[in-house]
């Protein structure tokens, strides 16, 4: 951790001394197309694949991407889905970003029509702190001057209404005008595209894209570290904290959430929790961010929704050190936490609260190491707290029907370390949190954006950046409904030759909008597909690229997930799962009830 902040200094006091030789005439750096720039400073960032869909305002910057060594063009069935498969791609691919090309849109998308269809996944990208880079292949500067009536505009003259639209979703914005500004803009929003873990927006006007700029810049990393902590601040903030767990007597629990993950702190929170021997639950979007198969794991904790042992252990520690909180409804069961502020210590990417006090830019992956070196020393008291076996419970039922209550639990042996579990919003993200994942593995669902039909592309970005992180398989869960919305991406892991195992859950319509309101009504139902057939539309024309299977019964599910060939899923696999049309995880039925209080609807 000390070097990369000893790193980044230099960094900067590099970029200083390049600035300054610019300024004096003294650059005699080889120019290069400002396209190549901006693919240069991804490939730096780890960036492998690149998503979205051709348009005539991004085309001359494709040939470059399709031209680049290590840069892949995936290409997307639209603009939405391949928004989605940026977000998957840069969960997966920790320290990396994803991106996504657009025409006016790394996504690449195209002006106007492009980047609107990407945005509901941009601001996912935001509400979840994902890191991806939104390119928007733009008119020329001219263009943008003259502003004639052109196509994929709105008729009105109003070139910057996408630009607007985008700053609501994006956490920095580079409106490239000129070739000799344009690597520093560039350099400018990656840098907080990664520190700042949410999306950023570039826009590369067409006569821009093979505009020449001098490449110096190159020869100084990007800035991927938050800026140093204050130190007095620090210390005075580490000697509070280590008072209250005196004053707690070592009954610590750790809960660990989202941001611990987005802001790159998991192997600092690692080194706490082991070095401490503390208890530690996580929040649902914090899943797999701690080892589930640690002894001193105890489960998710997620309000008066969490199993009563979970519950009671949580609550009634002395004192709680929350790490990357991320206290949505969802994610807290409709804000049902018992844990007062004056038994909470919070840990953010860039402050901390303890108790009432607030300490403004005092970020955690700077300060947790500092801590464990304060705490560890208490370890043996630690241990001596009993942390509830999380373990997965299967219910004896008598009748052959794929419940849901059956149907999770019996899935936590299939799972193998180093699997990427992909759970759509509603059943499968609630159904799966109590379900044990193995030690590696990574746990994917957007709790709180919950925008449906996300996994549909996610899916894809996930699996690529599987193959780059040498992880085992990519295993989708997704309701009949939600597949409807993206399904079209199945094609594009075909294409490109990918092998994820799908189950769609069929219980005829959107489980969660009926648990919600409107249970029996018919706005809540769906057109059931032939979801067997599905992939030999969509691309597998031979056969030879997938299997489909449809089970019905327990003994048909278990039988197929005993098979060695399902498990090893050499070809892609889609299994549709019949369940009751009215059943639903245990998690979500009490959710929806919390959810239908607050949001009753008033006659």
């Amino acid at each position: 951790m000390f070097a990369a902040t000893e790193k980044a200094l230099e960094a900067e006091i590099s970029r200083l001394k390049l600035a300054l030789k610019t300024s004096q005439g003294e650059d005699k750096s080889q120019d290069i197309y400002v396209g190549n720039y901006l693919l240069a400073r991804l490939e730096e960032l780890g960036v492998t694949s690149m998503f979205g869909v051709p348009g005539d305002f991004n085309l001359g910057f494709l040939d470059l991407v399709e031209d680049h060594p290590t840069i892949d063009w995936v290409g997307n069935c639209n603009e939405l889905n391949a928004s989605y498969a940026a977000d998957g791609y840069a969960r997966v691919k920790h320290g990396s970003v994803g991106a996504l090309l657009t025409t006016s849109n790394v996504i690449l998308a195209s002006f106007g029509v492009g980047e609107l269809s990407a945005m509901n996944g941009m601001a996912g990208a935001f509400s979840e702190m994902v890191p991806m880079v939104h390119i928007a292949g733009v008119p020329s500067v001219r263009q943008h001057t003259t502003k004639p009536m052109l196509h994929h505009t709105l008729g009105d003259g109003r070139y910057d209404a996408y630009t607007k639209a985008a700053e609501q979703f994006t956490i920095a914005q580079a409106i490239l005008t000129d070739a000799y500004s344009a690597g520093a803009e560039i350099d400018r929003v990656l840098s907080d595209c990664v520190v700042k873990g949410r999306p950023v927006y570039i826009t590369l006007p067409t006569d821009l894209a093979y505009a020449k700029t001098p490449s110096d810049r190159l020869k100084v990393p990007l800035i991927r570290v938050p800026p140093p902590n204050e130190a007095e601040t620090e210390a005075f903030v580490i000697d509070e904290i280590v008072h209250l767990v005196v004053e707690a007597k070592g009954d610590v629990v750790v809960l660990v959430d989202a941001c611990t993950i987005r802001h790159d702190a998991v192997d600092e929170v690692h080194d706490l929790l082991y070095k401490t021997g503390y208890p530690v639950y996580c929040a649902p979007m914090g899943k797999t961010a701690v080892d589930e198969t640690y002894e001193r794991y105890g489960g998710i904790y997620v309000g008066s929704i969490s199993r009563p042992e979970v519950k009671e252990k949580v609550e009634s520690a002395k004192l709680i050190l929350s790490i990357g909180g991320l206290k949505s409804d969802f994610n807290s069961g409709n804000f049902t936490y018992s844990i007062p502020i004056s038994r909470t210590v919070e840990l953010h990417s860039h402050w901390t609260k303890i108790r009432y006090a607030d300490y403004p830019d005092i970020g955690m992956k700077q300060l947790i190491p500092k801590l464990t070196a304060k705490l560890e020393g208490g370890k043996a008291r630690a241990l001596q707290i009993e942390v509830p076996p999380f373990v997965a419970h299967i219910p004896e039922e008598q009748d052959d029907v794929i419940t849901h209550a059956w149907f999770w639990p019996s899935l936590s042996k299939f799972f193998r370390p180093k699997d990427i579990i992909v759970a759509e919003t509603g059943t499968s993200s609630f159904g799966i949190l109590d379900v044990p994942l193995p030690k590696d593995s990574i746990f994917l669902a957007q709790i709180l954006w919950g925008s449906i039909g996300w996994t549909g592309g996610s899916t894809l970005g996930a699996a690529l950046a599987a193959k780059d992180r040498n992880m085992n398989r990519t295993i989708l869960f997704i309701g009949d409904g939600s597949l409807q919305l993206s399904v079209q991406e199945l094609s594009t892991m075909l294409r490109k030759g990918l092998k994820p195992i799908i189950f769609v859950l069929n219980n005829s319509g959107y489980t969660i909008e009926r648990y919600l309101h409107g249970k029996e009504r018919k706005y809540n139902d769906i057109m059931n597909w032939k979801w067997t057939g599905l992939l030999s539309v969509l691309g597998d024309l031979e056969g030879n690229l997938s299997k489909s299977y449809t089970v019905s019964t327990k003994n048909e599910l278990s039988e197929l997930l005993q098979s060695k060939t399902f498990a090893e899923s050499n070809v892609m696999q889609l299994v549709e799962v019949i369940m009751p049309k009215f059943d639903a995880p245990r998690a979500l039925q009490v959710q929806a009830e919390l959810s239908g209080k607050t949001n009753k609807y008033a006659l």
